[in-house]
């Protein structure tokens, strides 16, 4: 069978930027999470039916090289607004997962109008009123994303992408991605004081909050925060899910995302 999605890299925002891209149609963007991109999903697959999936790699991350003067995840807000702008692609349609979320949270704060509809799933970037966010650097990565699921045994894309003997490379791959978290989330970790305040300057964004009532990751109080930050985003709270609906829930995930995209 073909392969769904191809790599490119292109010269933008002054670095060498390495996406991952499959389907046609209008752009569709997706910010991946701290662990890095996972591979194309089956999500990814339904989505990539109407729509031109692009996954950018963080810099840092997967193929994409560090970016310098990139130290926190408000610089990385700038510099994929500055992607957005030299891509021609704004207002965009953008989903962003864990870390991707909140750096897109921080770009909606900045300026609303790059997008024209934002989704975000389990979002770190606030801090939760109760519980913490787990600290991916007390544990090795494997135990970090084990934890990311309510159910390994419920989550068959989980063994596809997980399962097994890790190999040197995926180790490599996640070592990778949690030095440059550590290097733009470490003080405070995985949250911006300031974001909630931010956000409600964000009026007029049709928004939607996907989140697993059994996020081990980043707490369910969480999402009451975002929700009542952004002014009439949508809370879709999901039973018998953590960290990943997309992955343990796909088919409510691609229902009510091609709904809210539609």
């Amino acid at each position: 069978m073909a392969q769904e999605w191809k790599e490119v890299t292109a010269k933008v925002a002054g670095a060498e930027l390495t996406c991952i891209q499959g389907g046609s149609g209008k752009p569709l963007l997706v910010l991946h999470e701290e662990i890095g991109h996972p591979g194309w999903l089956r999500w990814h697959s339904e989505l990539a039916r109407s729509r031109t999936v692009i996954i950018p790699q963080h810099p840092g991350f997967g193929k994409t090289p560090r970016v310098e003067w990139v130290r926190n995840t408000r610089d990385l807000a700038g510099f994929y607004a500055r992607v957005i702008r030299e891509m021609n692609w704004s207002p965009v349609d953008v989903i962003g997962f864990s870390m991707g979320g909140w750096i897109a949270a921080e770009m909606a704060a900045c300026d609303a109008k790059q997008f024209r509809k934002l989704v975000l799933v389990s979002p770190t970037g606030i801090r939760p009123p109760q519980g913490d966010i787990a600290d991916m650097f007390v544990v090795t990565a494997r135990a970090y994303v084990d934890a990311s699921v309510n159910s390994i045994e419920s989550t068959p894309e989980f063994a596809k992408l997980y399962g097994g003997e890790q190999t040197p490379e995926q180790f490599e791959a996640w070592e990778d991605a949690r030095a440059e978290t550590a290097r733009v989330a470490w003080q405070p970790y995985m949250f911006n004081p300031s974001l909630p305040n931010l956000l409600e300057n964000v009026v007029g964004l049709p928004t939607m909050i996907v989140w697993g009532k059994q996020d081990k990751i980043v707490p369910i109080s969480t999402s009451h925060v975002f929700n009542e930050s952004i002014p009439g985003s949508d809370l879709v709270l999901l039973d018998n899910c953590g960290h990943r609906p997309e992955i343990e829930q796909t088919a409510t995930f691609v229902e009510r995302v091609q709904r809210f995209l539609a």
